[in-house]
């Protein structure tokens, strides 16, 4: 019997992208599995009770606390005699990949998700792009989730080509098709849209995931002003927590909280059915490790606007599910919207396009098959 440990620093990533692979898992082996994250009761709680969970408090941003953590960590890991361990998320990655090697875990799995450093300038960058290739050199091998992030890895030396891969086609864990299912796409239109007093004939777009500015809200906000003052049967869906920042245009967000034309909504387990109510999806953000967001819109057809960075342009077809458009520039972002909003044909057919996609490139229970047997490779040998 394997025993096999997933790390990420806070109980929501372990949730969202992969609790369901390890149902899998467990459906389909005898291995012993377990979680490790900062402690949350209602997590714990809810949690399969074949899933070990060893809470770790891990703080996000730069801590010295983080020393505590690696020690925690490699007492459970020198405990537990893990065969393979599996991390995410920046701070959990840094810290199991130290108490990994330290314990001498055999497997040690950097599920690259995305590149912090990407989105940061000057020392700051460098010093996160120091931390990452660290993290890379501590790992025995290295999945990114998304082929340009693997080849942007390879390019500025991360680590090389004959370290890491990209499961199937990419993303942490596919599209729940049972759960983002486009034939209730009607139903959920209608009640989102009746519940947020939205006209069924408006024409909305919509964002799901943190109100951040390094997910571009500032440009989307700026390009659904000027676009809203042209249309005033165009609607904006803000969907997901909001983070704001010293970085977010403080009059522009203002500015959107007054708008009647704009809905936030805040965090919601039931995202399918946001997005069921949109018209055109936009993830116009800085820095992906994929785009989870961009495949679960084009699941319930709808179409895509993204912008040019590795990962989201993996998860669409530019053209044909959506159009891609040039980071933190307004210009070609209002354009683009502008082009889906006059032209209802074209946005009808990369719905269309955008739910054959997902459905063929990107269904989870086919993902699930490729990661297991890709564990069961990196197993053989322990």
């Amino acid at each position: 019997m394997k025993k096999i440990c997933f790390i990420t620093t806070i109980p929501l990533t372990l949730k969202s992208f992969v609790i369901n692979t390890a149902i899998y898992i467990h459906q389909n082996t005898d291995w012993d599995i377990s979680f490790i994250c900062s402690y949350d009761v209602d997590f714990a709680r809810n949690l399969p009770d074949y899933i070990h969970y060893f809470p770790v408090t891990m703080k996000r941003g730069i801590s010295f606390s983080g020393i505590k953590s690696i020690i925690e960590m490699c007492k459970i890991f020198k405990r537990e005699k893990f065969d393979l361990i599996q991390y995410s998320t920046p701070n959990a990655s840094l810290y199991a990949a130290i108490s990994g090697k330290v314990a001498g875990v055999p497997v040690r799995l950097y599920c690259q998700w995305g590149m912090a450093f990407i989105g940061f300038h000057g020392l700051k960058r460098k010093i996160f792009e120091i931390e990452e290739k660290f993290v890379c050199s501590l790992s025995t091998w290295i999945e990114p989730d998304s082929s340009s992030n693997l080849t942007y890895a390879h390019e500025i030396g991360l680590y090389p080509k004959h370290k890491g891969a990209v499961i199937w086609n990419g993303s942490a864990c596919g599209v729940d098709l049972k759960k983002f299912n486009i034939a209730y796409k009607e139903r959920y239109r209608i009640a989102i849209r009746s519940g947020l007093n939205i006209p069924l004939n408006a024409f909305v777009f919509g964002f799901v995931g943190r109100i951040t500015s390094d997910k571009g809200i500032n440009e989307l906000l700026e390009a659904f002003r000027r676009i809203s003052s042209r249309n005033r049967c165009t609607y904006l869906l803000m969907v997901g927590p909001s983070e704001i920042g010293e970085n977010v245009n403080s009059e522009l967000y203002q500015w959107s909280k007054n708008s009647a034309q704009i809905r936030y909504i805040g965090y919601t387990s039931v995202v399918e059915q946001y997005l069921a109510a949109m018209d055109t999806y936009i993830l116009p953000s800085y820095r992906e490790g994929f785009g989870m967001s961009v495949i679960e819109a084009e699941a319930m057809g709808v179409p895509v606007i993204v912008t040019d960075i590795p990962g989201p342009i993996d998860a669409m077809k530019d053209q044909e599910t959506g159009i891609i458009v040039k980071k933190a520039d307004i210009d070609s972002l209002e354009n683009a919207m502008d082009v889906l909003y006059v032209n209802s044909e074209k946005a009808k057919k990369m719905g269309q396009n955008g739910y054959i996609f997902a459905m063929t490139e990107f269904n989870q229970e086919q993902l699930f098959q490729y990661i297991l047997e890709d564990r069961k490779r990196l197993l053989k040998d322990t």
